[in-house]
């Protein structure tokens, strides 16, 4: 005889197993015909599904949105954090991160278009998947203050400018590769292949 928590274990499953489905045919549809393109009705008739039994799971588009969004900063995350951590601080972590997440966002330009530019009117991200995005500010802070710390880096680079300045980098590869080439590799890419030569720039500006 089934258990209440064996029970509860089976639902819970289940409904992971949904919510992961409908995130799967999201990034498709978005793929495909645009970010702003999304909606239930089709996530849903992709899925076998009549649009109303989605709504259990996502009670609203920009629920949708938002379970994209946390999916896409862990993927995100997942990608290239195990690689950089095994680099030594400073310097070369922030080189990595940075070839890491432009290379990510060129493979994967729908969820990248949603965790970089503002693409769907009214949608922002909820407290608890932002506070996931907040990993990779911090990460950027410390090993700014690290490279500063082991001489690395001027002081200067520690400043909430710098993080600033080295975001706008950051975003500017994204945005011009994806907008001006998109479907095209990393390698290949106009914008995406600068990266560490624009990188590289930047922190030259704060070499000691």
């Amino acid at each position: 005889m089934a258990t209440e928590s064996s029970v509860r274990s089976r639902v819970e499953r289940r409904r992971a197993a949904v919510i992961d489905e409908a995130v799967e045919h999201a990034i498709a549809i978005m793929s495909e015909q645009g970010v702003g393109a999304l909606s239930i009705s089709e996530v849903a008739r992709r899925m076998g599904m009549r649009g109303p039994s989605l709504y259990k799971y996502f009670p609203s588009l920009h629920a949708l949105y938002d379970a994209l969004f946390a999916h896409g900063i862990r993927t995100q995350q997942d990608f290239f954090y195990p690689d950089v951590e095994r680099l030594p601080r400073g310097i070369p972590r922030i080189r990595a991160a940075t070839v890491g997440v432009v290379r990510w966002s060129v493979e994967n330009p729908a969820l990248a278009q949603l965790l970089h530019w503002r693409p769907v009117p009214g949608f922002e991200p909820s407290p608890e998947s932002f506070a996931l995005s907040v990993r990779d500010m911090e990460f950027a802070r410390d090993e700014f203050a690290e490279a500063v710390r082991l001489g690395q880096l001027s002081p200067d680079a520690g400043t909430d400018e710098a993080l600033r300045l080295y975001t706008v980098v950051l975003s500017g590869l994204i945005s011009q590769q994806l907008a001006n080439e998109p479907g095209v590799p990393y390698e290949d890419g106009a914008f995406s292949r600068l990266t560490e030569t624009a990188v590289d720039l930047f922190l030259s500006t704060y070499r000691r």
